[in-house]
């Protein structure tokens, strides 16, 4: 979504890899619309992300925001992309200097990877939405001859204002794929106020399926949480007593809904869009037999608990993506599937000339099936070099091949830099940063128990909290802790208490994982804290992981690639079975520490069963 965010957390990607890949079946693709071309009998073409986006005047659009695609029907063998409103240039200025807006930007291609602007979807916006308001993430499907464009309506007006009548879902029809488009003159879902009172709910991104004869709208995000209705007989409605939850409220946004092997797949997107080289959103994944719930993830987690369930299965490498989110899936004429997202170039997050105004460029991976779960490449996860292409055109040859990727584990305990908190002193290698009052902490019982701080790490805000610490090894390295935060299972008011993992260059330069309250729920959140921004530019950013336990184990793979420091976050509800999230780099300085953090409010306690710091090895699932 293009709107400022509140800091609640999401992302990571993949866990439990194998080689067995199940791919799901497509149907054959009718003939090719004229006046178009099909590459028949040869390979099907290679591609490099992001996609190709040709706007009449020969640039590039620069965004694709929370993408949809769809295939043509008939003869028409065209597929269409259709993209959030959005500015497609930082040269396409309006009269006050502002970035004009495209309504819900629409493109053709034959091969799914390049693609050509056709029009706008919303040239004028709809009446009833008006025009001080946006229309965001479209879903696009057809039905009965028709074609049907749903969206979110950011906001709408009110009888005094232009604004504040809350966000709701719409619906335009077509007999095209390109339009011109009828909106049905009112919304599907009409605004609604928030279940504690507190303002409207966040009735965004909307997500239509049929199963069994009967269509199913879905629609939310973190403020109220992801719900789904049925639709009327003629989909430009929606009966509000069919209304249920599909996931808890501060968490997930972007829903989309596939079935596979007799299973409904919902992923949904986490943490912040747009935040720059600092964004961390990314795709979680949860399943259930009916596409009603409830949705439970590897780890049997329900995406209804406030201990939030959901795997990881797109989350940034490492590589130049960050914000790998608000995905479609789409099957190729192979059986394939590709999943469709945007994401956050980090050596180029803005706009020209916009210094917060972050660009949402779409990319495409193959979506492989391991033991029944979706991983994007093999669990490899975001590209940005050249790769097999999707079998788009009848005649063409699939030349992907599925390839488990690489997980990295613990290697040989390095015992000097390890301990289990026997005894009841501290080791003598951990030292403390800004010492806090010794009442606050103990080691005994094989534990080490410390109360979290009225404080955090973020400067220039004060009070800093403290950090236990000792230097980091030389190379490549595994970190972990176990640990137990006392914060209730359920319940407000206890936002961002939390003890974790730190690996700290300085208080401005540091990443960190822990197990975190977030509002109403509890999640693994994986930070980054960094200097030198420009001038309103974010300092911090965040991604979540896997779900929280009683006792929740941390892991942080450092690994140092092509000249940068990576820091890639792994959890565990078990100890044994880990699931891994996103990767941040990092510049820490040459003498980066490694450490725990008990901070983001008193009256709690971390407790720490032991820190552990190991070489790393190459194992696969």
């Amino acid at each position: 979504m293009r709107r400022p965010l509140q800091a609640i957390l999401a992302i990571a990607t993949v866990a439990g890899l194998a080689t067995t890949f199940l791919q799901a079946g497509a149907d054959s693709a009718p003939a090719l619309a004229a006046g178009t071309t099909s590459a028949r009998g040869g390979a099907a073409p290679t591609h490099q992300n992001p996609m190709a986006l040709a706007l009449p005047d020969g640039q590039t659009a620069a965004s694709c925001a929370d993408p949809t695609v769809a295939h043509g029907v008939g003869r028409d063998r065209n597929w269409y992309l259709y993209c959030t409103t959005d500015a497609l240039t930082a040269t396409e200025q309006a009269p006050d200097g502002s970035l004009v807006q495209h309504g819900v930007p629409t493109y053709r291609s034959t091969d799914l990877t390049h693609w050509t602007y056709v029009n706008d979807a919303f040239p004028a916006k709809p009446a009833w939405v008006g025009d001080a308001n946006g229309i965001w993430a479209p879903d696009v499907v057809h039905r009965d001859g028709r074609w049907f464009l749903y969206y979110a309506a950011s906001d709408t007006p009110t009888a005094s204002s232009p604004t504040g009548g809350g966000s709701a879902v719409g619906v335009a029809t077509s007999s095209s794929p390109t339009g011109p488009w009828t909106d049905s003159g009112g919304p599907v879902v009409a605004p609604q106020a928030a279940p504690n009172g507190a303002g409207q709910r966040w009735q965004f991104d909307p997500e239509v399926i049929t199963d069994g004869g009967v269509s199913y709208l879905y629609f939310g995000s973190y403020f109220g949480g992801v719900e789904v209705r049925r639709l009327t007989a003629d989909g430009l409605r929606s009966v509000p007593s069919s209304e249920r939850q599909i996931a808890i409220d501060n968490r997930y946004e972007g829903t989309y809904l596939m079935r596979h092997d007799g299973w409904w797949y919902f992923m949904g997107s986490a943490t912040n869009c747009c935040n720059g080289a600092l964004t961390g959103y990314g795709v979680f994944v949860a399943r259930s037999r009916s596409p009603l719930g409830p949705f439970t993830d590897q780890d049997g987690v329900a995406i209804t608990s406030t201990r939030v369930g959901g795997t990881p299965v797109l989350a940034q490498n490492g590589d130049r993506w960050v914000g790998t989110g608000h995905n479609t899936v789409v099957t190729d004429l192979a059986g394939q599937d590709w999943i469709v997202y945007h994401a956050v170039d980090r050596h180029d997050p803005y706009y020209a000339g916009q210094s917060t105004y972050t660009k949402r460029p779409v990319l495409i991976d193959p979506l492989d099936w391991v033991r029944g779960w979706p991983v994007v490449r093999g669990g490899a996860g975001p590209s940005d070099t050249v790769q097999p292409g999707p079998v788009a055109q009848p005649g063409q040859r699939a030349t992907y091949r599925p390839r488990a990727a690489p997980v990295d584990v613990p290697g040989r305990l390095i015992r000097a830099a390890s301990t289990s908190f026997d005894g009841s002193a501290l080791p003598p290698a951990l030292q403390w940063t800004r010492e806090p009052d010794p009442s606050t902490w103990t080691v005994g019982g094989g534990a080490f128990r410390w109360r979290t701080q009225d404080a955090d790490i973020h400067p220039p805000a004060t009070p800093l909290a403290s950090v236990l610490s000792e230097p980091a090894p030389r190379g490549d390295w595994v970190l972990e802790t176990t640990v137990a935060v006392d914060t209730p299972a359920t319940g407000d008011g206890l936002n961002y208490v939390q003890g974790g993992l730190i690996v700290y260059g300085s208080d401005s330069d540091y990443v960190r994982l822990t197990s975190n309250s977030i509002f109403d729920t509890r999640q693994t959140e994986f930070g980054k804290q960094v200097s030198g921004q420009p001038a309103g530019a974010p300092t911090y950013g965040n991604t979540v992981v896997g779900p929280v336990g009683d006792r929740t184990t941390l892991r942080i793979v450092h690994r140092v690639v092509g000249g940068e420091d990576r820091y890639t976050a792994y959890t565990s509800v078990d100890g044994r079975h880990f699931v891994r999230g996103g990767t941040w780099t990092a510049d820490l300085g040459d003498a980066p520490r490694v450490g725990l953090i008990s901070l983001g409010g008193a009256g709690f306690t971390s407790t720490f069963d032991d820190l552990r710091v190991s070489t790393v090895r190459s194992a696969r699932g």
